[in-house]
């Protein structure tokens, strides 16, 4: 029987140890750096925009589990979006992990949809969303890190 809270750990451990797009993006467009004083989690994301769609995204930093895999798995979805389907995951991704009465479409979300069992610690949900949070400032052009406090 399909467990989610078994698909949610595996996803984590995995990207949490493999994470994909990790690493500096030489010419960026965009770079902006995140943190999470609550739980010390701290990331640069680097954004390649072409015609309004992000063709290469990238991150580095350090942090807790959730930090990292979501930072992943979030880097993985956006290759290829443009602005605006980027600002609607982000929104669907946010109202997953915030919003308990939320109909959301857990197939939309792909491989996102395994940090859904983030909403049951509602202290590591700014855990999960910095990245999040960070990506959604960068694409509006904000050059002020982003914060979760």
């Amino acid at each position: 029987m399909f467990d989610l809270r078994d698909l949610y750990q595996e996803v984590i451990v995995d990207h949490n140890r493999s994470p994909r797009n990790f690493g500096k993006l030489e010419n960026a467009d965009r770079t902006l750096e995140g943190f999470n004083p609550l739980c010390g989690d701290r990331l640069t994301l680097y954004l390649k925009i072409d015609n309004d769609h992000i063709s290469d995204i990238s991150f580095d930093g350090s942090g807790c589990a959730i930090s990292v895999a979501s930072a992943s798995l979030m880097t993985d979805a956006m290759k290829g979006k443009s602005a605006e389907q980027a600002e609607k995951l982000f929104n669907h991704f946010h109202n997953l992990l915030t919003k308990d009465d939320e109909d959301v479409d857990m197939e939309k979300l792909g491989k996102l949809a395994a940090l859904a069992g983030v909403r049951e610690y509602p202290t590591r949900v700014k855990c999960a969303t910095l990245c999040w949070h960070t990506l959604h400032a960068a694409l509006l052009g904000d050059d002020e890190a982003v914060s979760t406090e």
